[in-house]
């Protein structure tokens, strides 16, 4: 019965709209990797996911926290929230929303197979009040609990059990289930057809529960890896709109009264290098019995031989900040002094620490990196092996597409690698927790820890301020932090990417700090 109707819902969608039908075809470089929610925290994925699926506490223009499926909360005692939910709000199925679905969901984003887990666990033990009211109820206080609220998308309980999808897939391990590329949110666009690395349709949902301030009725996305073809296509006609335009291609496809344009805008993102500070012989080095990532003077030697400036000039043609607090935002760096006292490059200090750490001839050791995933990300690595090899070590570069890179990540399989992190959020939390703290498979802190270093000094101080209600001391304990961090050279830290967005002269976008393209707020003339 609900297949027939998410069918009626389609076609209604599609013929009551034909008029005025608008179909926004847009690209970039990679695909979403899943349509279940929580197996990937990956921003693309999440920003396909978005258009159909929606959280408690949404967000603006401005990135903004505002009501979105909760129409107002409230702070009960240190540890408890209340939130009152919309009424009438359905999802693409036709069936209505309530309190058992949001507790589903947060249960559901807490298993140890979702990648939100992190968020969903901050936020503790949800309780259904009434059909309209959830409670949450914590074992400790969260500064940032509505932060939290704005990264858990909201599911159908009866369609997730009625289609055996009750618990994340696995992702690292290539599980597939009826979420994988099927969808029942309540967001403004309706799943209309997936095909993994090829094309993903969604049409306008008929029965959204607000206005939609865009005027497209149709969303086509296409994965191309190419930046030479991503950029023919655009000037072609053929897609709509890049969100990634190749930094070389930005001056040519921004020529006034011509038929594509830019937006720009710096994107909440720092890209960063790590290493494998856990095992005692690296998986991929021709140094046995020991790992030389262990040793902080190697560590350091890796920075000071890897010259950000020089990426961000002449491969991010300056579409790039150098930075050295590792926040995506610069309003999440409460340490902004990092920047200006990041270590510059110095090759006869970086071959000086390899000499005094017992590498006086370098190491040879194998680098993982996406090709499909950061701005020029690919090539970023390969000036990185360049760069290294000033010093005597030898990488041995390993790319791949963003579906093989994370899974892989996720199971430790990689001795050095890239990677990039970024969001809404601009509290450092988000960051600390999931990234800098060591692993901790009870909370799930420290699952992007790909390094798998332990820092017990650090993780005391990340905890502290993940509940510490007072803002002066939480500022200084994030400071704290961050410079223990950075002191340690756990990650190598290169830049904030700017994103600039290219699109048909024809089309209005609106450009959003955390780079999801929101199709609902795009008009096409």
């Amino acid at each position: 019965m609900k297949r027939v109707l998410l069918g009626a819902l389609l076609a209604a969608a599609m013929l009551g709209t034909a008029v005025h039908a608008k179909t926004l075809r847009w690209a970039s470089q990679g695909d979403p990797q899943t349509m279940d929610p929580y197996s990937q925290n990956e921003g693309l994925t999440n920003a396909i996911n978005n258009h159909i699926y929606e959280y408690l506490v949404g967000r603006n223009e401005k990135l903004e926290k505002v009501p979105e499926l909760a129409e107002s909360w409230q702070q009960i005692d240190a540890v408890t929230w209340r939130f009152k939910l919309r009424p009438n709000v359905r999802f693409h199925d036709g069936s209505v929303m309530t309190a058992d679905d949001v507790v589903f969901s947060y249960q559901r984003a807490a298993h140890p197979n979702s990648q939100i887990a992190p968020y969903a666990r901050a936020m503790g033990t949800p309780r259904k009040i009434d059909n309209l009211t959830v409670e949450f109820k914590m074992d400790k206080p969260n500064p940032i609990f509505l932060e939290h609220a704005s990264t858990i998308f909201i599911m159908n309980k009866a369609w997730a059990e009625k289609n055996k999808v009750e618990r994340p897939l696995s992702f690292k391990d290539k599980e597939e289930t009826f979420a994988s590329r099927n969808a029942n949110g309540t967001g403004p666009f309706m799943l209309k057809s997936r095909e993994p690395d090829v094309r993903t349709v969604m049409v306008r949902n008929p029965n959204y529960w607000r206005p939609i301030r865009g005027n497209v009725t149709e969303v086509v996305y296409t994965p191309i890896r190419s930046d030479a073809t991503r950029t023919a296509a655009l000037l072609s006609g053929e897609i709509d709109l890049v969100l990634d335009p190749a930094p070389q291609d930005v001056q040519r496809l921004n020529q006034q009264g011509g038929p594509t344009k830019i937006l720009f805008g710096m994107e909440n993102r720092v890209i960063f290098l790590g290493f494998d500070q856990n095992r005692d012989e690296l998986l991929y080095s021709d140094v046995k019995g020991k790992n030389p990532f262990k040793d902080r003077r190697v560590r350091e030697a890796f920075h000071r031989a890897i010259d950000a400036e020089a990426i961000k000039k002449r491969i991010m043609r300056d579409q790039a900040q150098v930075v050295w607090c590792m926040t995506p935002s610069p309003l999440a760096c409460l340490a902004p002094e990092l920047d200006r006292e990041r270590p510059g490059v110095n090759v006869d200090a970086a071959k000086k620490l390899l000499t005094d750490a017992g590498y006086p001839n370098g190491f040879e050791v194998g680098m993982d990196c996406p090709n499909n995933r950061y701005i020029n990300d690919e090539e970023i690595c390969q000036a990185v092996v360049g760069m290294l090899a000033r010093i005597g070590v030898r990488v041995k570069l390993t790319t791949m597409p963003r579906t093989t890179y994370f899974p892989k990540l996720e199971r430790a399989d990689t001795s050095f690698y890239m990677l990039g992190w970024g969001g809404a959020i601009t509290d450092a939390q988000v960051t600390m927790g999931p990234v800098m703290h060591s692993r901790d498979e009870k909370t799930q802190q420290g699952f992007y820890n790909y390094g798998r270093y332990v820092n017990p000094k650090l993780d005391a101080l990340i905890d502290a301020a993940a509940v510490e209600p007072d803002v002066k001391k939480r500022t200084d304990i994030i400071r704290s932090a961050l410079r223990m961090h950075n002191e340690e050279f756990h990650h190598i830290v290169l830049h904030r990417q700017m994103i600039p967005w290219a699109m048909r002269s024809n089309v209005d976008a609106v450009h959003a700090a955390d780079n999801y393209m929101r199709s609902w707020w795009v008009t096409v003339r």
